[in-house]
This record gives structure tokens, C-alpha cells and sequence, in this order.
């Protein structure tokens, strides 16, 4: 069983390191990109479990160690089959 993790700095906070990428994209000639947003994406290998034991150690966490929830949120997707 596998849990994809991504983690991104919320709307409200700023995203430094995504307005350099942001910057360079523009400079190597990419015009349209109009912003963006650098996270971080972890795949956590789990032991199998029902799926809503696993959501629930996922959330767990992510919200002791893996995302800073203050400024972070998190999605996540459990593949069964990982």
C-alpha cells in the first residue's frame, strides 16, 4: 500500500523559491506562465491496512511531522495497490 503526499505552502503565504522558478521560466523564454507554487511530494510505503486506518495514519502524519500545518496544507492519495 502506498500514500502519494503533496505539500505546498498555503495561498496566503508567500512562495519565494516559486517566484525564482517563476522568474527563470520567464527568462528561458517561457511567457505564459503566470505563477507558481513549489511543494514537496513524498511517497510512504504502509503496510496493508483497511483504507480508513490508512487515511487516518496518513493525516497523523502529516500533521506531526510531515507538513507544517500553519503555513502547509496537504492532500493525499492511498493507492491499494502500491
Amino acid at each position: 500500500m502506498k500514500a502519494k503526499i503533496y505539500i505546498s505552502l498555503k495561498e496566503s503565504i508567500l512562495d519565494p523559491q516559486g517566484k525564482t522558478v517563476e522568474h527563470a521560466l520567464s527568462v528561458l523564454g517561457f511567457k505564459g506562465v503566470k505563477g507558481v507554487r513549489v511543494g514537496k511530494y513524498m511517497e510512504v510505503l504502509l503496510e496493508p491496512a483497511p483504507i480508513d486506518s490508512a487515511k487516518k495514519s496518513v493525516e497523523a502524519m502529516c500533521e506531526k511531522l510531515l507538513a507544517n500545518t500553519v503555513i502547509e496544507s496537504y492532500r493525499y492519495e492511498i493507492d491499494p495497490e502500491g
